[in-house]
C-alpha cells in the first residue's frame, strides 16, 4: 500500500517560506577612518551569521537580558536554511519506548575519535532540552500517536536516535527560530558581511573590541564599499562552514564560513583534518545529499561518457547482483564516504567508483524508473534476493513495489516532491550526481561553553570544530543547537554583554580599515574568480575523500605560493560589490592553506585512513578488492590508534600556520554529581569558570 498524503502537507514541508525581516536600526555614529565615512553600530553581543546556530545564540541572548544583533552575509541563503537530503536528521536523545542512556549516547558521538569526551556528553545531555524547545517553538518533529517521537537509524547510529520532518528539517529550524528571533525585535543586518575581527590587548591578554564588515546598504559616495565597523565586546562567529572551499561540492553557493577570519584573528583552529563527504547533487543545480530512502529504493547507477555510452560500472566492483544491491541500499544509512568501508565489498565502494568515474570524464545518474542490472554471469535483481538486514528493513516498510520510483514513492514521497520543486523530475528521467564534500567536522577550537582562544570570541554550529573523525548523522544540527544556548548562558553570566559598547576605536579600527582597502587593488593580477578556480581545483583534486602525502605536500606549497601572492599584490576587484567577495577569497585562500598543513602534519606523522579520507600509500596495510581484482591504486594506511587520542591545532603566526597537537579533553563517566554539593556552583556562577580566556 502506498503512502496517500495530500498535496497540501507535501507542500508545508517542502515549499517552507521565511518570514520578513523588520526594517534594520540606524548606526549610532558615523566616523572618518582612514579617508572614508564609516557608519559605526553598537550591541553587546553580535552573531555573525543566521543559521540554526547563530539564530540559537540570538534568541537565547536576548532571553537572558543580553544586547544582541545578528548581521549575516544572506538571511536565509546559508546551509541550515538550503540543505537536506531525503529525510533530513535531527539526532537527540531517544525520546520513545525505554528513553535514552547519556553516557551511553556521548560514547557514540564521539565513537569516532579525536573528540572531546567532555563536549560529547554536552551534545547527549542537552540534547532533549533543545528538541523540546524547538518543538515549543512550532518544529513539526513527528510523533506516535501516544507521543513518542518517532525515530529511525542513521549514519554512525546503531540504537536509532534520528528523527526528521522531512527533506526540509534544518529549513523549518531556521524558520521558527527566525520567527522568534523578529518577535523578540532582536536588530538584524542583512547582506553584512564581516572581513575582519577587532582586538586590543597583547599575547595572552587579546580580546574582541569589533568587527569591521562591508554593507550594500551603507555604500555611499564618501564610502563606496560600505564599510561598516560592529562595536563589541562579544563576538559569536555562527556563519557555517567553509562551503566554497571545494569544487566538488553540496554547499549552497557563497558558503564561505569564518574559518579564514579566525585565522586572521589569531584564533586556534582544530581537526581540520575532519570533513564529510558523499554522494549528492551539485550546486551547479540543485544541491542535495542523496542518502536515506533515495538509495533504499535501490535505483540502477551507470555512468555515460563522451560518446554517450552507458557503462554499468558498479558490476565492476561487486562480485554479485545480490552484494551490488545490497550496498547501494546501505548507503543510505552509511551515506559519508568511510575508507574502511571500502573494504570487504563495503558500501564505500559505491562512493570510489562514482569518484573514479567523475575523474574520467564519465556523468554518473541514478536510474529510478530501472532496477540494478545485473553483475555479468550472475542472477538478475530480485527483492528477495538480498542481504538479511536490507531485506528486513524494506519488509518492516513494506517497499516491496516493483521498481525504484515505486518504491520511492511509498517510503517518501516528499523525496520526489522536493526535486520537482526545482524542475527535476526524478520520476520522469534519470538524476545526475557526484561524489561531493558536504561538512567540515573541524573548525574553530572551543571549550564546554563554546569559547575560543580568544576573549570574547564563541564559535557554534559548523564554525565551531566540535565534531571527531566521525559524528552521527544529524547530530550536527543538535550540536548547534546545544551550543548556541551554552554560549548564551556563558556570556549571560559574564556580564560582558547587557549594554552595548560604548569604546572609542578610532585608533584600532582606523587601522583594520586602513590595512582592507590596501588589499583591494585595482591593478592588482590577482581576481578573485581566478583565485576561487585555483583553490577548489586544488583542494578537490588534491584533498579529497582520495589522498597521498606526495599530492598533499606539493599542494601545501602552492597554497603557501598563493598566499604570499596576495599579501604582496592584493586583489583586484572591478564593482564596490565584489570588494566584500575578494576579501573572503584571501581568507578562503588561508583557510585552504590551514587545511593542507594540518593535513600534510597528519600525514607525515605516519597519520593513516579514516572517516572522509584515505590516505593512499603503496606500503599501506589496506587493499580494497573489486569484482575485478585488487585495487592496488587505492592501497590505503589504516588509522594509528594514538592519533584517536588527540587533535591537530592550527594558528596563523604572522605569516605561517603553526600546528601543534593536543590530547582530547577527558570526561568521568564514573562522577557522580550531588544536589546539595554542586548547587552553590550554579548559584553562585562558578560553573561558568569566568576567570578563563
Amino acid at each position: 500500500m502506498t503512502i496517500d498524503v495530500p498535496q497540501h502537507i507535501l507542500d508545508a514541508l517542502t515549499d517552507v517560506d521565511m518570514p520578513r525581516l523588520a526594517q534594520e536600526a540606524a548606526p549610532s555614529e558615523t566616523i572618518r577612518l582612514a579617508g572614508i565615512d564609516v557608519p559605526v553600530y553598537r550591541a553587546g553581543c553580535v552573531v555573525v551569521g543566521s543559521g540554526a546556530a547563530g539564530l540559537r545564540a540570538a534568541v537565547e541572548l536576548n532571553r537572558r537580558g543580553d544586547d544582541v544583533a545578528i548581521m549575516s552575509q544572506s538571511a536565509w541563503g546559508g546551509t541550515s536554511a538550503c540543505s537536506g537530503s531525503d529525510k533530513q536528521t535531527l539526532h537527540t536523545a531517544n525520546t520513545a519506548d525505554q528513553g535514552d542512556n547519556y553516557k551511553a549516547m556521548a560514547r557514540a558521538i564521539r565513537a569516532g575519535g579525536a573528540m572531546d569526551e567532555d563536549t560529547a556528553y554536552v551534545e547527549a545531555v542537552g540534547s532533549g532540552r533543545m528538541m523540546a524547545s524547538l518543538q515549543f517553538l512550532g518544529l513539526p518533529l513527528p510523533q506516535e500517536p501516544l507521543g513518542g517521537t518517532l525515530r529511525y537509524q542513521t549514519d554512525h547510529d546503531e540504537v536509532g536516535r534520528a528523527t526528521s520532518c522531512g527533506p526540509r528539517t534544518s529549513r523549518l529550524m531556521v524558520k521558527v527560530l527566525a520567527e522568534e528571533a523578529i518577535r523578540l525585535d532582536i536588530p538584524f543586518y542583512n547582506h553584512t558581511t564581516a572581513v575582519k575581527i577587532l582586538t586590543e590587548g597583547e599575547q595572552g591578554s587579546r580580546r574582541v573590541v569589533g568587527a569591521l564588515a562591508v554593507r550594500a546598504n551603507d555604500r555611499t559616495e564618501t564610502n563606496p564599499l560600505g564599510v561598516a565597523l560592529f562595536a563589541t565586546e562579544v563576538i559569536v562567529l555562527a556563519a557555517g562552514g567553509p562551503g566554497e572551499l571545494y569544487r566538488d561540492s553540496v554547499y549552497p553557493n557563497g558558503c564561505f564560513g569564518s574559518l579564514g577570519l579566525a585565522l586572521e584573528a589569531g584564533v586556534d583552529l582544530v581537526n581540520l583534518t575532519e570533513s564529510q563527504f558523499g554522494i549528492g547533487t551539485r550546486r551547479e543545480g540543485f544541491p542535495w545529499n542523496l542518502s536515506g530512502t533515495y538509495v533504499q529504493a535501490i535505483p540502477h547507477i551507470y555512468s555515460v561518457d563522451a560518446e554517450g555510452t552507458e557503462h554499468h560500472f558498479l558490476a565492476e566492483y561487486y562480485r554479485t547482483t545480490q552484494e551490488l544491491a545490497s550496498n547501494v541500499f546501505r548507503k543510505g544509512y552509511q551515506w559519508p564516504f568511510h575508507s574502511t568501508r571500502m573494504l570487504d565489498f563495503g558500501s564505500s565502494l559505491v562512493d570510489l567508483a562514482i569518484y573514479r568515474e567523475t575523474a574520467a570524464g564519465r556523468r554518473v545518474f541514478m536510474d529510478f524508473n530501472r532496477n540494478p542490472l545485473p553483475v555479468p554471469g550472475d542472477l538478475p535483481f530480485d527483492l528477495e534476493r538480498l542481504d538479511d538486514d536490507v531485506k528486513r528493513y524494506l519488509g518492516n516498510a513494506a517497499a516491496t513495489q516493483d521498481l525504484p520510483i515505486h518504491r520511492l514513492r511509498h517510503m517518501n514521497p516528499l523525496a520526489i516532491e522536493l526535486y520537482r520543486r526545482y524542475k527535476v523530475d526524478i520520476a520522469a528521467a534519470p538524476l545526475e550526481f557526484a561524489v561531493n564534500n558536504q561538512h567540515m567536522n573541524g573548525g574553530i577550537m572551543v571549550d564546554t561553553w563554546g569559547r575560543s582562544s580568544l576573549a570574547g570570541c564563541y564559535a557554534v554550529g559548523e564554525a565551531a570544530g566540535t565534531h571527531g573523525v566521525t559524528r552521527p548523522g544529524g547530530a550536527a544540527l543538535n550540536a548547534g543547537q546545544v551550543f548556541g544556548t551554552r554560549v548564551a548562558e556563558h556570556i549571560g553570566a559574564s556580564g560582558r554583554a547587557k549594554k552595548a559598547l560604548s569604546s572609542d576605536l578610532r585608533v584600532v579600527a582606523g587601522a583594520a580599515v586602513f590595512e582592507l582597502l590596501g588589499m583591494l587593488k585595482g591593478d592588482s593580477p590577482l581576481a578573485a574568480k581566478a583565485i576561487r578556480t585555483e583553490v577548489q581545483a586544488r583542494m578537490s583534486d588534491k584533498a579529497g575523500l582520495i589522498c597521498d602525502g606526495e599530492s598533499v605536500a606539493s599542494a601545501l606549497v602552492e597554497a603557501r605560493r598563493l598566499n604570499a601572492e596576495i599579501r604582496a599584490k592584493g586583489i583586484a576587484y572591478e564593482r564596490a560589490a565584489e570588494a566584500g567577495r575578494a576579501l573572503q577569497w584571501r581568507q578562503m585562500a588561508l583557510a585552504s592553506e590551514a587545511v593542507l598543513a594540518a593535513l600534510d602534519y597528519f600525514i607525515r606523522n605516519g597519520g593513516g585512513s579514516r572517516g572522509a579520507r584515505a590516505i593512499c600509500d603503496t606500503t599501506g596495510e589496506s587493499l580494497p578488492l573489486s569484482n575485478g581484482g585488487p585495487l592496488e591504486e587505492f592501497r590505503f594506511r589504516k588509522e594509528r590508534d594514538a592519533h584517536r587520542e588527540e587533535q591537530i591545532v592550527v594558528r596563523l603566526e604572522g605569516d605561517a600556520m603553526r600546528i601543534a597537537t593536543r590530547p582530547n579533553r577527558k570526561f568521568d563517566e564514573g562522577a557522580k554529581s550531588f544536589f546539595e554539593r554542586d548547587w552553590p556552583a550554579w548559584l553562585t556562577g562558578r560553573i561558568y569558570d569566568l576567570d578563563a580566556v
